[in-house]
C-alpha cells in the first residue's frame, strides 16, 4: 500500500514530520523519557554520542553506552504524545521513504520507559523502582487502533471495570508489558504491578486543587482484588506506550521511580537521587 503525503508526512530533508529524524539514525533499543532535560541524565553515562537533534518536546540522542548503541528520546507528557513518537519511530525502521510503502521485512524496537509516578499502596515507601507488568488506559487512544486484549488483559479489564466509576463516559483498556522484560526487571529487585494511565495530571489523577473532581475516589481502585498482581500506581504514559508496542510488533517496559505516595502523602525528599538510581540500575540491566 502507498502511503500518500497527507498519511506519511516527511520534512523537505527526507525526516519524518514531527521528530525531524532519518532513517538509521536510530537504534534498536530505545530509552523514552518525558522530560527533555532528563535526557541529559542518561547521556552523561555515554561513551560516546553520534547526534543531538531536538524538535518541539521531543529531543533524539543516539550514542554508545558499553559498546551498545542505544536511543534515548523525550515524548513529553501524555499518550497523545506517545502517539506521534512510537507511530513515528516505526516507520523509521518499518516503511521505506523513497517508495512510501511498508517494508517487506519488518524491525523489531525494544522500548524502555525510563519515568515517574506516583504509588496507590500505602505499603510501598517513596523512591521504590517499580516495573509496570500491566497498564489500564483511562483515556481514549487505544480506542482509535484495532486493539484486541489478550486473554490476561481482558481478564484484568473485566475485574477493574466491576469498580470504574465511569462506565458511560470512558471506557479502560488493559495493556501487557513484554513479559521477558518484566522478569528481567524483577530479578534484579523490581517491584511489579499494574499501573493506571490517566490522561492528565489533576482531576484524572483524582488531585483537586480549585476545581472538584468529576469522578471521585480514583485512588480507591487500587483496593480491587486484581487477578495478576495488584494496582500500584498512576501516571500518564504507560498504556499507550503498551498499546502501540504491542500493535506494531515491539517489545516496551515501563520503569518507574515512585516519587510520591498519593495514600499517605508524602514524596521523595530527593527526587533526583532516585531518578539517578533508577537510570543507573537499566542502563545495567540493558
Amino acid at each position: 500500500m502507498y502511503l500518500s503525503p497527507s498519511e506519511l508526512i516527511l520534512n523537505p530533508d527526507g525526516s519524518i514530520y514531527h521528530l525531524k529524524l532519518l532513517p538509521g539514525e536510530i537504534a534498536e533499543s530505545i530509552i523514552t523519557v518525558g522530560d527533555p532535560d532528563r535526557v541529559d541524565m542518561i547521556i552523561k553515562h555515554f561513551e560516546s554520542i553520534e547526534f543531538d537533534r531536538r524538535c518541539r518536546e521531543f529531543r533524539t540522542v543516539t550514542g554508545s553506552y558499553r559498546k551498545k548503541r542505544l536511543t534515548v528520546i523525550s515524548t513529553g507528557i501524555g499518550t497523545d504524545n506517545i502517539d506521534i513518537v512510537f507511530n513515528e519511530l516505526d516507520a523509521l525502521v518499518n516503511i521505506d521513504f523513497a517508495t512510501r510503502r511498508v517494508k517487506e521485512v519488518h524491525t523489531s524496537l525494544q522500548f524502555i520507559r525510563i519515568g515517574t509516578s506516583g504509588t496507590l499502596q500505602a505499603d510501598i515507601p517513596v523512591d521504590s523502582l517499580l516495573v509496570s507488568s500491566f497498564a489500564i488506559g483511562l483515556g481514549g487512544l487505544a480506542h482509535y487502533y484495532h486493539h484486541e486484549m489478550n486473554d490476561d488483559e481482558a481478564e484484568i479489564n473485566k475485574q477493574f471495570n466491576t469498580s470504574w466509576p465511569a462506565k458511560d463516559l470512558i471506557s479502560p483498556y488493559c495493556a501487557q508489558a513484554n513479559e521477558k522484560l518484566v522478569d528481567l526487571f524483577t530479578n534484579a529487585g523490581f517491584l511489579r504491578g499494574i499501573t493506571l494511565t490517566a490522561p492528565g495530571f489533576y482531576a484524572p489523577q483524582g488531585r483537586s486543587l480549585r476545581l472538584k473532581t468529576g469522578i471521585p475516589d480514583l485512588n480507591s481502585l487500587a483496593d480491587l482484588n486484581m487477578p495478576i498482581d495488584r494496582i500500584t500506581n498512576l501516571e500518564m504514559e504507560t498504556a499507550g506506550i503498551y498499546v502501540l508496542a504491542n500493535l506494531l510488533g515491539h517489545s516496551a517496559i515501563s520503569c518507574n521511580a515512585l516519587l510520591a505516595n498519593r495514600i499517605n502523602g508524602d514524596f521523595s525528599t530527593n527526587p533526583g537521587k532516585a531518578v539517578e538510581s533508577l537510570i543507573s540500575k537499566v542502563l545495567h540491566l540493558i
